[in-house]
């Protein structure tokens, strides 16, 4: 493109042919725009596939192992020694306390044996998230998450077709329709207790995001698929900072 350009604003100058000129220009410019962008780099569905189910199946084999059955909690940035990280809390008991950022640090199971640690499995795509929207959610609020990750997941990453949450006192509520994730999701369904403790890849990543915005503990309670309408809808738990 560039050289066609280039060749037409030449040619002008001989015909003193404006439209050439004009069109040459143009030419040579786009031609010089679309040399220097750089294409962005898209991972196949199936290598993401494969990695989420690698990490989901070491998760059930960790709570098959210390036959852990309590919901997982999403940790807030208080709980971490590093506040842009995200963990997952796995409690022997309903009443364990929440681990300090010391016990959280680089560990599998809390001093006292109460519980596993966990990577979630949608913490690597919260931090794509928090790139794309150019914030981290440590930084943002829950208004914020209501207003601006539907945009981003429909809109800007084109993730889904639709996307909307919803928030009453405690519970946040999403509404997926149309999304090129739900077949990654679904292969957790292979892994009982990863899915209905951890949540699967999309579940996870917007529980990490959560957990930061809100400061507080996070739980996913529930997480239903209607075939028909391809819609999933997430349903959120925010926890108190003293459970």
């Amino acid at each position: 493109m560039v050289g066609l350009g280039i060749a037409l604003v030449v040619t002008s100058a001989f015909y003193a042919s404006s439209f050439l000129a004009i069109l040459g220009v143009a030419l040579t410019f786009w031609g010089a725009i679309l040399l220097y962008i750089t294409p962005t780099k898209h991972v196949p569905l199936d290598l993401l596939n494969a990695a989420a189910e690698a990490n989901a199946t070491n998760i059930e084999r960790i709570l098959t192992e210390y036959n852990l059955t309590q919901k997982g909690i999403y940790l807030p940035p208080k709980n971490l020694q590093n506040s842009e990280s995200s963990l997952v809390f796995i409690p022997e008991t309903l009443k364990t306390p929440l681990p300090t950022p010391k016990e959280s640090n680089e560990k599998q199971l809390t001093n006292e044996k109460t519980g596993a640690f966990v990577t979630p499995p949608g913490s690597a795509l919260s931090r794509l998230f928090e790139e794309e929207l150019g914030f981290s959610f440590t930084k943002t609020d829950l208004n914020q998450i209501q207003n601006k990750l539907p945009k981003l997941l429909v809109e800007d990453m084109e993730l889904a077709e639709n996307a909307e949450i919803q928030i009453q006192n405690n519970t946040v509520t999403l509404e997926i329709t149309g999304s090129i994730l739900d077949e990654i999701c679904r292969q957790t369904d292979s892994q009982p207790k990863t899915h209905m403790q951890v949540g699967c890849l999309l579940s996870s990543a917007i529980a990490c995001a959560l957990a930061k915005a809100t400061g507080k503990p996070v739980t996913i309670q529930k997480e239903t698929r209607n075939q028909e309408t391809k819609t999933t809808r997430i349903e959120y738990q925010i926890l108190s900072s003293e459970v």
